[in-house]
């Protein structure tokens, strides 16, 4: 049986668009594969269905292969710790004196809350603005501004 070379243009175009519907990144280069198959069918019409698949199976592994190998930008680690936020300043919602706890609102996340439990060596009312200076478990030490 012999394919046409207009079929897997199509197909291809169809894929890449499909990509377009559904964000997940990966059918694309399936449909970079079916149109690179397009294209050496049009230059060899004597080539069989059987060998065309193969090409469609080795163009699709290596436009992904190269994707996440090669030409994708590697990410910096963007991972927060505990050093790297000592001293944001945060909003007291709640009261914190030296024996009660409080609670404490940053403006951005700090390991993933933005609302932490927060005690102080001092009384602190609620609304003050509050600098972070350690964190203790699951608990935030706070000073005044």
């Amino acid at each position: 049986m012999e394919m046409q070379w207009w079929i897997w243009l199509v197909f291809g175009v169809a894929l890449i668009l499909l990509e377009l519907v559904l964000p997940t990144f990966f059918i694309l280069w399936f449909g970079i594969g079916a149109v690179l198959v397009s294209f050496i069918a049009l230059l060899a019409p004597s080539l069989q269905l059987d060998m065309q698949g193969l090409l469609w199976v080795v163009f699709s592994s290596i436009t992904t292969a190269l994707w996440f190998k090669v030409l994708r930008r590697k990410k910096a680690d963007t991972r927060w710790t505990a050093d790297s936020v000592i001293g944001e300043v945060g909003l007291l919602t709640a009261g914190v004196s030296q024996f009660q706890k409080g609670r404490v609102r940053f403006q951005k996340p700090i390991l993933g809350n933005e609302e932490w439990t927060c005690v102080s060596d001092s009384d602190i009312p609620a609304g003050e603005r509050v600098r972070l200076t350690a964190i203790e478990g699951n608990t935030a030490r706070i000073t005044r501004v």
